[in-house]
């Protein structure tokens, strides 16, 4: 009989056990792999971005009259010296208010030999005492209106000409057609564009530069500027102007970069690739995918090596958060440690890890 119980006492214990290892193995999670990287600290990166050739004074040629397009002598490429003509409205108008004018000074002018022939009458018959004073002021009124309506003439005549003159687009000094914007037959507005000239001999270097990445970056930071074509062929050049905010939606700001002395081989619309050391104060920079955005605050999951497991930890960032891109670590991370930069969103506070 004892020997029956030892034995159903030692099957139960080993079902016991069995269920208890059963259970275990249940709960049992192997660590999750993930991809990480090690912080560290950088004042100094080289900036690499494409770009392209352009005029770094460009001018947009318009009429100052309205009119209708009956010559346009240039096209897209053309070379123009100062005052050549580029373009011509219609001068049919522009000639009858000349006519206009002139006529209205001649009559003006008659009148005023009238008024000063009746002035110097007046002023004899005064002198002899045989015309009254108030004869002679009349007339002498009359001598001044006619003068100033000879002026007013004039200067009528005057501005009609000039607008004839308008008549004619010319080209403000020596360059190159990039753009025409209008056709013969076409009516045209005053200061309506009709041909874009550009200086060929003063060219900029434009880029786009993400925000993430100014930092060092300002007025008079130096590039090396290479022809994507041919990198042989490079320029040496200087900021010279940094649009003051980005743009909406590729957080860029344009950037003009002045060429010294480039060769002719960088044309206006070459495509370059412009690069700078810049220099900036210590930081660390991260993935944008390392950041989880949790209570409106940005976190990153940093690897305990010596657990193999991961807490959740608030830190702050410095400018904008990119997707695709970096971001400046302000405050919470310290050189040497490990931060997870993929999968974010699907680890747990103590999980275990393995770091691939």
């Amino acid at each position: 009989m004892n020997i029956r119980i030892t034995a159903g006492l030692a099957i139960l214990g080993s079902l016991l056990l069995t269920s208890c290892e059963k259970q275990d193995e249940a709960h049992y999670e192997p660590p999750r792999p993930v991809l990480s990287v090690v912080a560290k600290s950088t004042a100094a990166s080289a900036l690499t971005l494409p770009g392209t050739v352009e005029a770094k004074i460009e001018t947009q040629l318009a009429f100052r009259v309205l009119g209708r397009v009956i010559a346009r002598k240039v096209s897209v490429g053309d070379i123009v010296k100062k005052g050549d003509v580029v373009a011509a409205i219609d001068p049919l108008s522009l000639e009858l208010a000349v006519k206009s004018s002139q006529s209205e000074l001649s009559n003006a002018e008659a009148q005023l030999v009238n008024a000063a022939s009746t002035e110097e009458r007046q002023r004899s018959l005064l002198e002899s005492r045989s015309g009254s004073e108030a004869a002679y002021e009349e007339a002498e009124l009359g001598r001044k209106s006619a003068s100033a309506s000879v002026a007013k003439a004039q200067a009528n005549l005057d501005k009609a000409e000039e607008q004839l003159g308008y008549a004619q687009l010319r080209a403000e000094f020596d360059g190159v057609v990039t753009a025409t914007s209008a056709e013969v037959g076409q009516v045209v507005s005053a200061g309506q564009s009709i041909a874009t000239v550009a200086r060929p001999d003063q060219r900029d270097a434009i880029i786009d530069i993400p925000v993430a990445s100014f930092d060092g970056l300002k007025v008079g930071s130096p590039f090396e500027v290479a022809l994507q074509l041919d990198p042989t062929i490079r320029a040496s050049g200087v900021v010279r102007e940094i649009a003051p905010e980005a743009e909406a939606t590729t957080r860029t700001r344009r950037t003009k970069i002045t060429l010294i002395d480039p060769p002719a081989a960088f044309r206006l619309g070459s495509v370059i690739t412009a690069t700078a050391t810049v220099v900036a104060d210590p930081m660390i920079l991260l993935p944008s995918s390392s950041v989880l955005m949790k209570d409106g605050k940005p976190n990153v999951w940093v690897v305990d090596t010596t657990a193999r497991k991961v807490s959740i930890r608030v830190i702050k960032i410095d400018g904008d958060l990119v997707e695709g891109g970096s971001v400046r670590i302000a405050e919470g991370i310290s050189p040497g440690e490990r931060i997870v930069v993929a999968g974010v969103h699907k680890l747990a506070d103590g999980q275990a890890v393995r770091v691939d």
